[in-house]
């Protein structure tokens, strides 16, 4: 397959506070040298784009260094925390906003989906609005007219076409954005993170369009998700961003294995140096989370059983008197139970005790969970406590493509029995 869109040594730089160099002279300076195709001479080194950071210069990264191909039919997934530089990334992509130094060579057509009613005139109906995004985007009006029932069909608002768009809800709108931006016919598709704010219906519908567009017509598609889900379902390969920076580039489970690994070395697994969590009573060796019957590299999925593994030496002579209990919270510190070896029977032994527990398949909701650790003496006193223990994040990334993809309320997935009475 041919190259249909490389970047090459692209970065963009922000000066915080001030807009231009603060001075008319230093501004048609840097305009001097632009137009004659030299670097600008106020481009100053700059501090990476890390908002956690205390930083002294006045010129922040948002981008540094990208480069990658894209070849045609692919889909990439670009993944990455917020404030990586996806956004960015993509805005320069679709022409939004320039570069600061870097080049984009690209064949064809860009069509992108930014923002919700990004390119729509308020004061505009619907259907004005399809006209407007459709010239924008280079096609003639023979073009448009040809694709406009089939757009005003898949967005769904067929009744309000004629409304202005400032009427729409936020919901009416990304619909109709996205069917103008799919159905126009674009070599490359640009969609950030829009289809979170459509209906369960839309978001089957939208996906569903993207693969017809990659794999039936054989276009590009640019995706930027936080939903490691439809990562995983739809792209080929994916590119991780960190501080503006390419950290992965690769297949798209490694990629979203690496992302959401974040920058522990190890994963799913937490081991204990010697007398760091001991006591004379007991000391506490290793902690492993995986899905059960899978490696310990790999992310943990909501669709199959989850094992959490507790490694722990007890050294009482009377250890039937001691058992294990956890308390879990959600990434807001929302305390959402707790669980303990005694409420299953167990009973602890001297010397090594290796304890499995294990979840269910689709009890947990995709996200990430905190593990306080309590050993309880005599069910009635907490021997020792150790707050957020462990962490670990749980992914949907095996739901089969086609049925709702978004979060469902709550943070865990109960399995009812039900049953239908005559």
């Amino acid at each position: 397959m041919d190259v249909i869109l490389k970047i090459e040594n692209l970065s963009k730089q922000y000066r915080l506070g001030l807009v231009g160099t603060g001075t008319l002279s230093d501004d048609l300076k840097r305009w001097w040298y632009k137009i004659r195709g030299k670097e600008d001479p106020f481009l100053k080194i700059g501090d990476i784009n890390d908002r956690s950071l205390s930083q002294d210069s006045d010129y922040v990264w948002a981008l540094q260094d990208i480069n990658f191909d894209v070849r045609e039919g692919e889909v990439i997934g670009i993944i990455g925390k917020n404030g990586a530089g996806k956004s960015t990334l993509l805005k320069i992509l679709s022409r939004v906003t320039s570069p600061t130094t870097g080049e984009i060579k690209t064949k064809g057509r860009i069509a992108s989906l930014l923002e919700v009613g990004t390119g729509f005139h308020p004061e505009l109906t619907g259907k004005e609005n399809i006209y407007l995004n459709g010239a924008i985007l280079g096609m003639t009006k023979a073009e448009i007219k040809s694709k406009e029932s089939e757009i005003i069909h898949f967005s769904g608002c067929n009744r309000y076409i004629d409304t202005p768009v400032k009427r729409y809800s936020s919901g009416m709108r990304v619909r109709l954005a996205f069917a103008v931006a799919a159905f126009l016919e674009p070599d490359i598709l640009v969609i950030d993170e829009v289809l979170a704010v459509g209906d369960a219906d839309f978001q089957k519908k939208a996906i569903g369009k993207m693969q017809d567009i990659s794999k039936g017509e054989g276009r590009t598609v640019l995706f930027v998700s936080h939903n490691m889900a439809a990562v995983k379902s739809l792209c080929t390969r994916a590119v991780v961003l960190e501080h503006g920076k390419i950290v992965f580039s690769g297949n798209t489970d490694e990629a979203v294995s690496y992302y959401l690994k974040g920058d522990s070395k190890t994963n799913n697994i937490k081991t204990f140096n010697r007398n760091e969590i001991e006591t004379p009573l007991f000391s506490l060796n290793k902690l492993v989370i995986k899905n059960k019957g899978r490696g310990l590299e790999e992310t943990i999925s909501e669709n199959l059983n989850i094992d959490l593994m507790t490694c722990i030496d007890i050294k009482s002579d009377t250890p039937e008197r001691y058992h294990v209990t956890y308390h879990l919270y959600n990434e807001i510190g929302d305390a959402l139970f707790s669980f303990s070896s005694a409420r299953g029977g167990l009973k602890l032994r001297q010397g090594e005790n290796n304890i499995c527990c294990t979840f269910p398949k689709d009890f947990f909701q995709s996200g990430e969970y905190y593990l306080t650790f309590f050993l309880i003496e005599d069910r009635k006193r907490a021997h020792y406590i150790e707050k957020d223990i462990m962490n670990f994040t749980v992914i949907d990334a095996e739901r089969e493509l086609g049925v709702y993809f978004g979060r469902e309320p709550g943070y865990i997935r109960p399995n009812f029995k039900w049953e239908l009475h005559d």
